[in-house]
């Protein structure tokens, strides 16, 4: 009986210092004198190199969340810019109205994830990113936006330019 709570007490060691480890973090600023942060990592699309995105967001101190009350959850917020930092080479990439999720990140424990969703703009030659929260019962409209435009770029579709982005270039 004595293996289940060291069992979860290893686990919940190891989920926090992988965290801390985390390799996207570009900068964290301090926000006020509890602790609060804004974290800025840069998420790179999978399936599009020389496309990087550096999203910002709110991270809850452990004051915070003590004067708070509430131990699971961070704010959605966001802010995201995305921008072409090389050759652009794209993938295999959805051309669906809904797009690719590239990132996700809990807020909750449980109900609440921050996301980064890539779209395809057939008509306009351009790449959407949409950071956004995404909620159990109740949506929400805090929400972000950066546009690539691959206009007047030298783009390398692996799997053949879709036709209304061959006629562009």
């Amino acid at each position: 009986m004595k293996i289940l709570p060291a069992a979860l007490l290893a686990l919940g060691l190891a989920v926090t210092l992988s965290a801390c480890g985390d390799k996207r973090e570009v900068a964290s600023v301090g926000v006020d004198w509890t602790g609060n942060d804004i974290a800025i990592d840069a998420v790179v699309d999978p399936q599009v190199q020389g496309v990087v995105c550096h999203l910002a967001y709110f991270n809850r101190s452990f004051i915070d969340k003590l004067q708070q009350g509430n131990w699971f959850e961070d704010p959605s917020y966001s802010a995201l810019d995305c921008s072409q930092t090389g050759p652009i080479t794209i993938g295999n990439i959805s051309m669906n109205p809904g797009g690719d999720e590239i990132f996700k990140e809990n807020r909750s424990l449980i109900w609440k994830s921050l996301r980064v969703t890539r779209i395809y703009d057939t008509q306009n030659n351009a790449l959407i990113y949409l950071a956004h929260a995404r909620e159990i019962q109740q949506g929400s409209g805090k929400m972000s936006m950066s546009v690539v435009p691959l206009y007047n770029t030298d783009v390398t579709w692996t799997n053949g330019a879709p036709a209304k982005a061959a006629a562009s270039q």
